[in-house]
């Protein structure tokens, strides 16, 4: 038996109302069982009770024993000194108020029908599943799923942007600059998006406003700083880089050697996501706009999108996918699912950021947005699928992610809307 579990008895008053009563015997009538304390003190606050016909309006606390009233020093804090209820689901021992009155208490398990229970134990305590509801998710009622998507999807957003938060206080809320490191580590897609991100943050983003207009510095500025421009190759292309390179060093004071090129990862990848060839496109991109944020906070239209990201990179990695190795000759241009990828992880949630800081978040307009996109492909999204949980779009898929990440992982099911109409069932 879990106290969380006791606090969603009580906040959605699931036991016998009608024949309450406490361990002395007295009636209790739940007018109102207060709001639901999260931060430190009484579980819930300004319940309203009548005890014996007595009204009394205060605050309860919920145990599983009565003894943890103890165990938890309640009886030294004087936040405890309001409490006109508490809540167990065994009662052990009586509780004595500092006038030394017994503190009424009310035994739950006495209360607490038995389908009830027997949800709970559904969700919690048989054997190990992928979700603790996945015999039972499928039927759940489609309007209740579409609105808890909604809400799990701004959940997701709303822990993104987190790490957006903290980047930009480190730039001084330079949203370009944010925007730049966002999009190397996702350049960097999963394997190598550490390393992306290593790179983006190992020189001052007024080193690429400067060299930007000119696309053979800015390539170098970011292979050399990546580690790749340390080698000898007989190549004159590479030489020109590492010309620049050199020259970049001296003029803007960049730490030599930044990064190791062992740090980029090419086992097992397929030769369009080599790191050398996503360090090309993301060079290009930069040089083809100088102010790609404002482009891309302005846009709303997937197809605006692609035609933003479409690029082709330069003579050399047109046939090539590393320095030494060469290809057939390809534009090597952006996807269409990899910038999908980029507009889910990185447009999306800086988008969601901008606009709160400007106090006019669009909901609907970020909604409409990644119902666009298709849902993405990976084997948590597979799974819910074969629970008829089915993905249309990356609005679906996100949410599904959040659901299975942040709640079904830990056991939330008490916080989760699904948890709670199963249980209520």
């Amino acid at each position: 038996m879990k106290e969380e579990f006791l606090h969603f008895l009580w906040q959605y008053k699931l036991f016998n109302k009608a024949n309450l009563t406490s361990v002395k015997g007295g009636v209790v009538e739940v007018l109102d069982s207060g709001s639901y304390n999260t931060n430190s003190g009484p579980d819930f606050l300004n319940s309203k009770l009548k005890i014996d016909d007595q009204l009394w309006v205060g605050n309860v606390e919920i145990h599983i024993k009565s003894s943890d009233w103890y165990a938890h020093h309640h009886e030294k804090d004087k936040n405890y000194d309001a409490v006109i209820l508490h809540v167990v689901w065994e009662h052990d021992t009586n509780v004595f108020m500092k006038n030394n009155h017994p503190l009424p208490t009310v035994e739950l398990q006495r209360f607490v029908q038995e389908d009830v229970l027997a949800n709970y134990r559904k969700l919690f305590l048989k054997e190990q599943r992928w979700i603790p509801c996945e015999k039972e998710i499928g039927e759940i009622n489609s309007f209740l799923l579409n609105n808890w998507l909604e809400r799990l999807y701004f959940e997701r957003l709303e822990n993104k942007s987190v790490v957006i938060k903290e980047l930009l206080q480190k730039s001084n809320n330079d949203y370009e600059a944010v925007l730049f490191q966002l999009l190397a580590k996702n350049f960097g897609l999963k394997v190598n998006g550490a390393a992306f991100l290593e790179l983006a943050e190992s020189f001052d983003f007024s080193v690429l406003r400067k060299v930007r207009f000119d696309e053979e510095q800015l390539l170098a500025l970011l292979f050399g700083q990546a580690g790749f421009l340390a080698d000898e190759v007989e190549d004159s292309y590479y030489q020109q880089l590492q010309k620049e390179y050199t020259y970049l060093q001296h003029k803007h004071r960049l730490r030599a050697m930044a990064m190791a090129k062992h740090r980029f990862q090419f086992f097992r990848m397929r030769p369009n996501n080599f790191p050398t060839v996503r360090i090309a496109q993301l060079g290009t991109l930069y040089s083809k706009y100088q102010s790609l944020f404002s482009s891309l906070m302005d846009v709303n239209r997937i197809e605006d999108f692609y035609n933003l990201f479409t690029i082709e990179v330069n003579k050399f990695w047109k046939t090539h996918y590393t320095f030494e190795s060469e290809s057939k000759k390809s534009v090597k241009r952006l996807t269409k699912s990899f910038i999908d990828l980029l507009i889910i992880n990185t447009i999306i949630p800086l988008k969601f950021v901008y606009e709160q800081d400007r106090g006019e978040v669009n909901e609907e307009g970020l909604l409409k947005l990644i119902q666009q996109l298709h849902p993405e492909k990976n084997s948590i999204i597979n799974k819910f699928a074969e629970l008829k949980i089915k993905a249309k779009n990356a609005f679906e898929s996100q949410a599904l992610l959040e659901l299975k990440n942040n709640y079904c992982v830990n056991t939330r099911c008490l916080s989760c809307r699904i948890g709670n109409d199963l249980l209520k069932k």
